[in-house]
Parts: structure tokens; C-alpha cells; sequence
């Protein structure tokens, strides 16, 4: 049981660490992603209010497998033909920018009103309040649910493996139980990865919060 794992442990490394591309890149575009869509959902203007809401309401009502296999078999339909990881980080860019959205949404709606007042009060534009006033208060109140974002891009990275990904962690060790049929090993020694991912961000997540905590 050990000796398959222990021989095979460089197969693994390669998965973690794709895995770890896959989702890093996925979190990075969907941060980016989902920052414009939440100032769109609070921005007083009607139009981009409204296009924020239907795009945040559809996407959290597909099935993240779904929207993989339509970006991927849906893609080269349209002549939009590139490798299956950066489809993959795409597809899973844009679905989890909406729950990227609502997250900062909700930290937004945390911050006293009387501190938004009082920046329009001085002068401050829309955009100034949101960058000097909103968002750096905001930050405090959505460490937690951002590394709890982080921990759900991170596992779901592994349905990339069922459209073709079989670099990452899944797909490897997918690989390895045809190769052996060990499965109880194989996808065990996957989950302790999984595990000890998901322990580490929200190991990272606790002290990042205790220190912005120390610093109000």
C-alpha cells in the first residue's frame, strides 16, 4: 500500500501542483472578476445593477460540470479553439467570480453607512468611497468567507479531470487506479491532499484575520 504510493509519489507532486495552478489562476480571474461585478451590483446606476444580478443569478444556477462541458465541447463550435486547462480555468473563472461577487457584496453591506455618508460628505466620488472607505473595512469581515471560497475552487478543480484535465490531482490519480486498481489507496492518498490543502488555507485564512483584527 505505502511502496505504491512511495513509487509513485512524483505522479502525485504533479497533480498537487497543477491542481494548485488551477486553482490559483481560477481564484485570481474570478477576484478580479467578481470585484467589477460587486461594484456593479452597489453602483447607482440602474443598467449595470441589473446586468450584475442576472449574471450573479444565472451563473450560481448551473451546475459548475455543466458549464465545463459547454465551454469545452461548446468552445470550438464558435472556432475558439485553445488547450483544455485554460478552458477549464475559464469556465471555472467566470462561475466563481458570482460567488466572488456576492461575498464582497456582503462585506460591503457590512460597513457602517455613517462611514459612506461621511466620505460623500468630505467630496469623495463613488469610486473614491469604495477605495478608501468601503473596501479596505470590508476586507476584515470576508477573510473567512473568501478562504472558504478558496477551499471550494480548490476541491471543485477536481471535475476538470471528467473534460479532459487528467494533469491535475484527480485526473492523476484516476490514471494510476487503471493502472493498479487500488482505488481505496490511490484516491485515499488523493484525499489527504485535498486535506491537507484545505487545512493549510484556512490555517493561512485564521492568522491572516487575527492580524487585521490586531490592526483596527
Amino acid at each position: 500500500m505505502m511502496g505504491l504510493i512511495l513509487s509513485n509519489l512524483d505522479v502525485f507532486e504533479h497533480g498537487l501542483l497543477v491542481s494548485l495552478e488551477l486553482s490559483g489562476f481560477t481564484f485570481a480571474l474570478a477576484s478580479l472578476l467578481g470585484v467589477v461585478l460587486a461594484v456593479c451590483r452597489i453602483s447607482p446606476v440602474i443598467p449595470l445593477r441589473m446586468l450584475s444580478r442576472t449574471y450573479v443569478g444565472t451563473l450560481r444556477s448551473v451546475p459548475l460540470l455543466v458549464l465545463l462541458i459547454l465551454f469545452v465541447f461548446g468552445l470550438p463550435e464558435v472556432g475558439l479553439v485553445y488547450s483544455l486547462f485554460w478552458t477549464a480555468v475559464t469556465a471555472m473563472s467566470l462561475y466563481w467570480a458570482a460567488f466572488f461577487c456576492e461575498v464582497v457584496r456582503s462585506g460591503v453591506r457590512a460597513v457602517p453607512k455613517g462611514q459612506i455618508e461621511a466620505g460623500r460628505a468630505i467630496g469623495l466620488t463613488f469610486g473614491q468611497v469604495l477605495r478608501f472607505v468601503v473596501f479596505p473595512q470590508s476586507l476584515r469581515s470576508v477573510v473567512q468567507p473568501l478562504a472558504s471560497l478558496l477551499i471550494a475552487v480548490t476541491l471543485n478543480s477536481s471535475l476538470a479531470a471528467a473534460v479532459g484535465v487528467t494533469q491535475e490531482l484527480t485526473g492523476q490519480t484516476q490514471l494510476l487506479d487503471q493502472q493498479y486498481a487500488q482505488p481505496l489507496v490511490t484516491f485515499g492518498a488523493a484525499a489527504a491532499c485535498y486535506v491537507a490543502l484545505t487545512l493549510l488555507i484556512g490555517q493561512t485564512a485564521a492568522r491572516l484575520e487575527r492580524r487585521l483584527v490586531v490592526q483596527r
